[in-house]
């Protein structure tokens, strides 16, 4: 029988606590122009993010390396995950969480041992994912508690203040940890536990960044863009069509614009779509009736929000985001196939080019840029999103309609110009072109959704 051992907040010592992070990955920072990420030897980090939710609960340590080297492999190199989805959680081994779901009492024991099931807890198997991350070269963005829980009353203002103070010390050893308040959540319910959260990550946790994972078709800006502890700010679009929503605010699909309203917040904060819909899930989410979303429309939404000023983006699938396997007697959202067979979903692997295009070219100097558009942007499906940097313009349409474009915005006398197929990472060239006055650029192909491509100009 194992010998749990509950270690006292004013007593535990943070060392005994986790075993200390090689620090091979370096911790990441805020850019300097207070857009963007990077790390801490000054190189642009580009989120690429996955939505691995239940990882920490739902997959053994050969399972979490699998989905890690593929998560790698495919250039991912951020993952959300939850610590407590629930507050009586077990993982796979059975190694419960808390000790009668109380959230300042972790269930911690002696011993460490990766061959032997018996001789580690909760803490020490997530203790273990975290290194295997880090070895791949994947940040953690750790949700530390399930906003639903603290919905329900299950964690009041002193059990959420030890509770975020001990995990924080548990993990401000490992470089690789980015810290998500909230889960799923409105800041305005419950909101004085979630800035006693924030402000326990922030006090005991210094060198790492924080943000908040907001309800469906909100963001994070509404309620802690001022908060000292939000270091960049994160929206969830949701799983909604145009017509499925009903919010005060109404963007429906256009992701873009959740980007847009941060971008124009002062004081200047990273922001990205950390939830949009998933591949694979229902349109509107409950429904199985819907139609599916698919990789086209994963791309729609990652490469509007990354070109209206995102430092990133978060991909998911219905599939991965819960781990579905044999045996679950509780799949969600009309779930079709294993989270081993959605690792290869075609839109995760289309993802590395959005990533990959980005990274092409200095990332800093990018700003979203509507004045490159000679006529009105579009409205849905015909918008056209629009970034320039300092010798570069980027222009994505989603149906491959033509691009009217106010050149010279970009100082040079000539341009390149190609086709870049965010379905394949393809660059195809088109020509060159006097950079003055207005040009338009037919992409191949028929306008029809789907067929997306990005206009890239670049000078000559």
């Amino acid at each position: 029988m194992r010998f749990y051992l509950f270690l006292c907040l004013i007593l535990a010592r943070p060392a005994l606590l986790s075993g200390q992070s090689s620090g091979d990955l370096p911790k990441l920072e805020v850019s300097g122009n207070h857009r963007y990420l990077q790390t801490e030897n000054g190189d642009p980090l580009f989120w690429l993010g996955d939505t691995g939710w239940l990882l920490f609960s739902k997959l053994n340590r050969e399972e979490a390396e699998h989905y890690l080297d593929d998560r790698a492999r495919k250039g991912f190199n951020v993952i959300q995950v939850m610590v407590l989805h629930q507050l009586k959680i077990t993982n796979v081994y059975g190694d419960s969480a808390l000790v009668r779901g109380d959230a300042s009492a972790p269930v911690v024991s002696e011993g460490n041992s990766p061959n032997d099931p018996d001789a580690y807890d909760y803490w020490d198997h997530i203790d273990y994912i975290v290194e295997l991350a880090e070895e791949r070269g994947i940040y953690l963005a750790m949700v530390p508690v399930w906003g639903s829980n603290v919905r329900q009353g299950l964690v009041n203002r002193e059990q959420a203040s030890d509770y975020a103070a001990w995990l924080a010390e548990r993990y401000a050893g490992n470089s690789n940890i980015i810290w998500l308040n909230g889960g799923d959540i409105k800041g305005s319910d419950s909101t004085a536990i979630w800035e006693i959260i924030g402000q326990q990550l922030r006090n005991n946790d210094p060198d790492h960044l924080i943000s908040f994972h907001p309800f469906g078709r909100t963001q994070s800006s509404m309620w802690f863009h001022q908060a000292g502890w939000l270091d960049f700010n994160m929206c969830q679009s949701g799983h909604r069509r145009y017509d499925q929503d009903d919010t005060d605010l109404g963007y429906g699909e256009d992701n873009w614009r959740y980007i847009q309203d941060d971008y124009l917040r002062w004081p200047a904060k990273p922001t990205l779509d950390g939830e949009p819909s998933y591949e694979g899930i229902p349109q509107g989410l409950h429904d199985t009736a819907q139609p599916f979303w698919d990789e086209d429309d994963i791309r729609r939404y990652a490469y509007w929000s990354v070109f209206a000023g995102a430092c990133g983006f978060t991909y998911g699938h219905n599939a991965v985001m819960q781990f579905h396997k044999s045996g679950d007697t509780d799949p969600a959202y009309g779930v079709r196939e294993y989270w081993t067979e959605a690792l290869d979903a075609p839109g995760a692997s289309q993802m590395l080019y959005l990533k990959q295009l980005i990274l092409s070219r200095p990332c800093f100097d990018r700003v979203p840029d509507p004045s490159l558009i000679a006529e009105q942007q579009g409205k849905q499906y015909d918008y056209l999103a629009a970034m320039r940097g300092k010798d570069y313009v980027y222009i994505y349409t989603c149906t491959g309609r033509e691009i009217p474009v106010v050149m010279g915005l970009i100082q040079g006398e000539k341009v390149r110009a190609s086709w870049y197929n965010p379905r394949t990472g393809e660059m195809k060239p088109i020509g060159e072109f006097l950079n003055s006055g207005v040009q338009s650029f037919d992409p191949p192909g028929q306008e029809e959704e789907g067929n997306d491509r990005v206009l890239v100009l670049e000078l000559i």
